[in-house]
């Protein structure tokens, strides 16, 4: 049996392009708006993909984006989704997303 956090790394694998955390719950087949709990499991998975894969793989989050006025949420430094753009106050967000990617190896 797969705790949530290996069944989440599973389903980051797998994907064929980066997910939210809306996305990532619905394949868990949780409810939808149980995004905070998913956030807060990418955190913890970030840290043991990282260690279990001795640093060949890691968790990429694509930083969330205003929709009104296309500012990016840069500096943001844990995954979550902004309830306001810091530019110009829209709450039309665009929420993070994930993907586990693998450090290329160069043979020379």
């Amino acid at each position: 049996m797969e705790t949530i956090r290996e069944r989440i790394a599973r389903i980051l694998r797998e994907a064929e392009r980066p997910l939210t955390a809306y996305e990532i719950a619905l394949r868990l087949g949780m409810d939808p708006r149980a995004e905070r709990e998913i956030y807060t499991h990418i955190a913890h998975l970030a840290k043991s993909v990282r260690r279990r894969s001795g640093g060949r793989e890691f968790v990429v989050m694509f930083p969330p984006r205003c929709r009104n006025c296309g500012y990016v949420f840069r500096d943001i430094d844990r995954p979550r989704r902004p309830s306001r753009c810091p530019s110009c106050r829209s709450t039309r967000i665009m929420p993070p997303m994930f993907m586990i990617a693998s450090r290329q190896t160069h043979k020379r």
